[in-house]
């Protein structure tokens, strides 16, 4: 448990922000399925991350970290075998709460020579399993959920699989990036076709380690990630910028507290994740990109600065369609956000939120009611009157790391004092948040 108060002076400095979460797992995934050895710079070390990594030591990978470290973070060396060289584990691959390492993995195990079996945490063991199961089975592939619930552990027989074109119902990274990772070894091309784009950092690796993968559509109609299997992949120096789902609490603390100002470095800004920069900038956030550069992926020192945030002419904001897979992981700051701002937001098409690490809708607005927030869940989002003032509250996180920050953020504008019930489970994403958080404050 942690106590935290309100502030009583600007958030002042510069600060890095760990690795982005997606990309650091796929960095790892993507290097040890390629031939040759990559380093990568800027890895998130989050308990997520490591499961990534312990998974794939236990499947014959040699995965090393440097002493020497860079800004802070150390050099992670992959030593890859190539799409064929994984190797049977001993015993059940856990991926502890990381839904990234589960799903995807699942895709590449599902082209295995052997058989395997994977799980993760109670968490992990409540979340929908089914959205892959039924494409991979589409391909050829033998993926059963024990319990035959739809959810892990699984088990999965390794099998010679087919290309096939998807019709995904959600627009999900995790989904389509699954499907693309067991289509590296199917007989023929793979088509995953989206509602709208989900983020594509597994689309944009895979192409500079040597995939033939491109994108089609868009605009509004369906999206397709298009790979033709054959091509091997390599390895490559690469180069993690910070996570703007990390970033965004200290964005929004900036925001929220009098005369602040923060700067925060090197933080990735592909548009399929920056959706929360967009829809601030709209709010009247002052909020300035500099140093941009597009190396692999586009990033940017973030300049952040005090603001009133306010809706539209007609005082109300809204949140829905395709803005929601580009903010998706930011809705809970967002939410802590439009508390405060001066209209009335609404939040829809964002039942996605509802099987994240715990329900998103339900533990946002049981907590921020807490706060004295007039908020309101929907089936597909919440209702947020802004504008009311924030006082402490006894924070339940429900382990969600996203959770525990956001309502951290909150407690730096509120009345009295804010107790959270579970600050180490921000180890999942940003272990040094409340030193980070701590030093700016000073």
């Amino acid at each position: 448990m942690i106590s935290l108060s309100k502030l009583n002076q600007p958030l002042k400095g510069e600060t890095f922000v760990p690795g982005d979460k997606s990309i650091s797992h796929r960095s790892v995934m993507f290097t040890a399925l390629a031939e040759g050895t990559s380093e990568i710079t800027g890895f998130l070390e989050g308990a997520d991350c490591l499961s990534t990594i312990s998974c794939f030591q236990k499947l014959g990978i040699q995965i090393e970290k440097s002493m020497r470290p860079t800004n802070g973070v150390p050099t992670i060396t992959v030593h890859g075998k190539g799409l064929h060289g994984l190797s049977k584990p001993e015993g059940i691959l856990y991926t502890g709460n990381s839904g990234t390492t589960t799903r995807l993995l699942t895709g590449v195990l599902a082209a295995q020579k052997f058989s395997c079996d994977i799980t993760g945490d109670a968490s992990i063991e409540t979340r929908p399993m089914d959205r892959i199961i039924k494409p991979l089975t589409l391909m050829g592939g033998d993926v059963k959920s024990v319990n035959n619930n739809g959810k892990c552990p699984l088990f999965i027989e390794g099998k010679n699989l087919r290309g096939i074109s998807y019709h995904s119902p959600v627009s999900s990274a995790q989904v389509k990036s699954c499907i693309l990772l067991a289509g590296l070894y199917a007989n023929s091309d793979t088509v995953v076709y989206e509602p709208s784009l989900s983020r594509d950092h597994t689309e944009i690796m895979l192409r500079s380690l040597g995939a033939d993968i491109h994108t089609e559509g868009g605009r509004m109609g369906e999206v397709a990630a298009v790979l033709h299997p054959g091509m091997p992949l390599h390895g490559k120096k690469i180069n993690v910028p910070g996570d703007i789902s990390s970033a965004a609490y200290f964005i929004a603390a900036a925001i929220l507290v009098p005369g602040s100002e923060v700067l925060i470095h090197n933080v990735g800004i592909n548009p399929t994740r920056a959706g929360i920069l967009s829809a601030l900038h709209q709010m009247g956030a002052d909020i300035e990109l500099i140093n941009q550069n597009t190396e692999m992926e586009p990033k940017a020192d973030l300049l952040v600065r005090h603001s009133t945030l306010h809706g539209n002419n007609n005082g109300i904001f809204e949140i829905r369609g395709r803005m929601i897979p580009t903010l998706i992981d930011e809705l809970p700051i967002l939410a802590v956000l439009c508390a405060t701002a001066s209209c009335t937001t609404i939040i829809s098409d964002a039942a996605e939120l509802k099987v994240k690490e715990s329900n998103r809708i339900a533990t946002v607005c049981e907590n921020l009611s807490k706060m004295g927030v007039d908020i309101t869940p929907t089936d597909d989002g919440m209702i947020i009157h802004g504008g009311k003032p924030l006082h402490g509250a006894e924070i339940k996180t429900y382990g969600d790391h996203r959770l525990a920050m956001s309502m951290a953020v909150a407690a730096l504008i509120a009345d009295g004092e804010t107790t959270i019930d579970d600050e180490k489970c921000v180890n999942i994403s940003y272990p040094s948040f409340f030193q980070d958080l701590k030093r700016l404050s000073k």
